[in-house]
């Protein structure tokens, strides 16, 4: 049977409206609306061609509903400008993530979510602190911080949105906490987002924060906080504050100048006046835009190990794609730029991801 929900889902992820899809499948748009309502079951020609309009599997039209997510759980870092037609792209891409997901943890263990809830904290301040604590990380800088959310159980994609619109977005589903990542950006902007979400995961797993600009600020601060602990910041960073130490920081403690300079001035550490002239100076050396002199990105543990056992296996992305009846671009998109290079079994090191049997 024809899925109305799958092709109003491939359509989304075209970022196409009716219209875009009937023109670009020669079809009239009635006939769009009557199918994705569910209305009409197509023939046979009607299925190839909006298949080759959307460029997703025929196969795909014909599976289970998809998962859906519920938009009033999810918690978008993005700008303001973020249109519709992105927002329902990237809602989409959320709902195969988790078709991802449950073929990937019918064959591997998964660390189990290790997050502990404060929604009753005020200060995010403190509720960083709090996680920090629960995890026993003290005061010291976060080497990897994706890999970290992946030890404790945090579920990552990526999302193929090339755009600045979409920053990242996360949710809660069945008890498992989920992220997904706009890798478009700088490595250091992708730090910010990671821990920016942990902060929703743990402060507003109860709550709607997805038009709370205050729960935006929240979760800013949280992730301020988390990255730049106050004790180690106040107890390394020397007096008076250049923009050559600024520069300096920013590679210790993994994050942007402009967040650097920031923390400082959140902190008492610089003055309004000296935060507005290091800004200044940022901005001429390109630094609000950019990050001229940047860390290198991170990578996935997990996604990593996954890949590097399914290549023993001899298992391809491409297998995987038609196993969940994806484009292959759909299922590299949720994976982009998160494994990096994958090594060869004779050079690889063991780790402890457990295949399920």
């Amino acid at each position: 049977m024809f899925n109305a929900k799958r092709l109003s889902l491939a359509r989304k992820r075209r970022r196409m409206t009716g219209k875009a899809l009937a023109e670009k499948a020669e079809l009239a748009v009635d006939t769009i609306s009557r199918l994705e309502k569910g209305n009409n079951e197509p023939d046979e020609l009607t299925i190839a061609k909006l298949a080759k309009a959307t460029r997703f599997p025929v196969e795909f039209f014909t599976e289970q509903d998809p998962e859906e997510i519920d938009t009033a759980s999810v918690s978008f870092r993005s700008f303001s400008k973020m249109s519709a037609r992105e927002r329902d792209a990237a809602i989409s891409a959320g709902s195969l993530g988790l078709q991802l997901n449950d073929w990937v943890e019918a064959r591997f263990g998964l660390p189990k979510a290790n997050l502990i809830d404060l929604s009753y904290e005020t200060s995010p301040s403190v509720a960083a602190m709090l996680l920090r604590q629960h995890w026993s990380l003290g005061e010291r800088p976060i080497g990897n911080m994706l890999g970290l959310l992946e030890t404790q159980g945090v579920r990552v994609f990526s999302l193929s949105e090339n755009t600045a619109s979409v920053n990242a977005f996360s949710f809660w589903r069945d008890n498992k906490p989920f992220v997904f990542l706009n890798n478009f950006k700088t490595a250091e902007s992708s730090i910010f987002d990671t821990a920016h979400e942990l902060g929703h995961l743990v402060m507003h797993k109860h709550g709607d924060p997805k038009e709370s600009r205050a729960a935006e600020r929240e979760a800013d601060a949280f992730a301020s906080a988390f990255l730049m602990p106050e004790n180690d910041v106040k107890a390394r960073m020397p007096r008076p504050v250049s923009l050559e130490i600024v520069l300096k920081a920013k590679m210790r403690w993994r994050v942007s100048a402009m967040a650097m300079a920031y923390r400082l001035h959140n902190l008492g550490i610089v003055t309004e006046w000296q935060y507005k002239n290091l800004c200044i100076e940022l901005t001429k050396r390109r630094y609000r835009s950019e990050e001229p002199v940047g860390i290198e990105r991170e990578t996935s543990i997990v996604w990593k190990k996954i890949l590097l056992q399914l290549w023993q296996e001899r298992t391809t992305k491409t297998d995987i794609a038609k196993a969940l009846r994806l484009p292959l671009d759909e299922l590299e998109g949720l994976i982009w730029n998160l494994a990096g290079v994958v090594e060869t079994p004779e050079r690889s090191p063991r780790g402890n991801l457990r295949a399920v049997s």
